[in-house]
């Protein structure tokens, strides 16, 4: 028989206790099942935008959780360490800082905010509570093959890049008898128009932050059963980049057989395509014209794992900061920003 003593087994984490403010159909089919997959993770209230929709919520999928009439009162909750932001923009600032000054850590659906002043105040919470975590959900958009692109420009594959186009064009739109999607209600989705937010966020991780931009829009269907609509239903962006790369960005979604979006990125010894549906990235060299396939290898692709992050932050006390952050959400907030500033005013924006 061993005179030693076996060593305890060591403690489990404490439960982390999650409120959810805005049940839609991000935090159903992401972020729930990425939550219900980690240990040591308990939902317990529920917020929407109507006490009957987050009492079915809650029916639905979280029988033990808390359906709550008020997000104030949500976060009110002396018990809860997390507050999972899942609204459309409208309520992302004032719930996000309002979650921080209760001590609670935050994650905040995309896009960050209305407008860049309400990004900023995100922001500015944040730096006064250092010790909480926050985060910005990303786009899936290029995710997976983020690295790969990101390794092609550090190789200096394309040789010196000098141009960048963006196609993303939708047609979810184009029926004028159709009411307003919540996307085309400024006083829901703010500045943020179609995709923009979303390759503003992609792009200037991968070549750097916006210098200037000008930019053309119109609204296709200006009223849509009575309501007035103001967010453009498609959208042209000339841009440059501090790096000299000059960029074309053209978002739709009045688009009839719209392709698949698409970033290609060009330069002096090639071009790179990215199919975002497929997640297929191909580089034509100067003079080929046939593209050879970069493959996304398991050991750069980059998959879901937005729910893990968090939670791993918020257990590393402070020495994990996931991204994106809310710097990142700035920054793209920006570009989001001086477009709508460049529609109104008619002119080009410097950043």
């Amino acid at each position: 028989m061993s005179s030693h003593a076996k060593s305890p087994a060591p403690a489990a984490p404490k439960p982390l206790r999650i409120g959810i403010v805005g049940a839609g159909a991000i935090v159903r089919q992401r972020h729930l099942p990425g939550l219900s997959r980690l240990e040591g993770v308990e939902i317990l209230a529920v917020c929407n935008a109507t006490y009957e929709s987050a009492e079915r919520f809650c029916a639905e999928h979280l029988p033990h959780a808390t359906p709550l009439q008020n997000w104030a009162d949500l976060i009110a909750l002396e018990n809860l360490d997390i507050i999972w932001i899942g609204t459309p923009p409208y309520l992302h600032a004032t719930v996000a800082v309002s979650a921080l000054e209760a001590g609670k850590h935050v994650f905040c659906q995309a896009r960050m905010a209305m407008n860049l002043a309400e990004a900023e105040e995100m922001l500015a919470a944040a730096k006064r509570h250092p010790q909480l975590v926050t985060m910005l959900c990303p786009p899936p958009h290029a995710l997976r093959g983020d690295l790969v692109v990101r390794k092609a420009l550090a190789d200096e594959l394309l040789g010196p890049l000098h141009q960048v186009r963006v196609q993303s064009l939708k047609a979810d739109f184009l029926d004028p008898l159709a009411p307003a999607h919540w996307r085309q209600r400024d006083e829901l989705s703010g500045y943020n128009v179609l995709t923009l937010g979303i390759y503003a966020e992609v792009l200037q991780r991968w070549l750097g932050p916006v210098k200037s931009l000008v930019a053309r829009g119109r609204v296709v269907t200006p009223e849509r059963r009575g309501y007035p609509v103001h967010v453009p239903d498609f959208l042209h962006v000339l841009c440059a980049w501090e790096n000299g790369v000059e960029g074309a960005l053209e978002f739709s979604g009045v688009a009839a057989h719209a392709p698949a979006d698409r970033i290609e990125l060009l330069g002096r010894d090639g071009a790179l395509t990215y199919d975002i549906a497929t997640d297929k990235i191909e580089f034509f060299a100067r003079g080929e014209t046939e593209p050879e396939l970069l493959e996304i290898t398991e050991d750069l692709a980059l998959n879901w794992r937005v729910e893990e992050d968090f939670i791993a932050a918020v257990r590393s006390h402070g020495q994990v900061q996931p991204r994106p952050s809310f710097e990142d959400g700035v920054r793209y907030m920006r570009v989001v920003q001086a477009v709508a500033d460049s529609l109104e005013l008619g002119r080009e924006i410097v950043l």
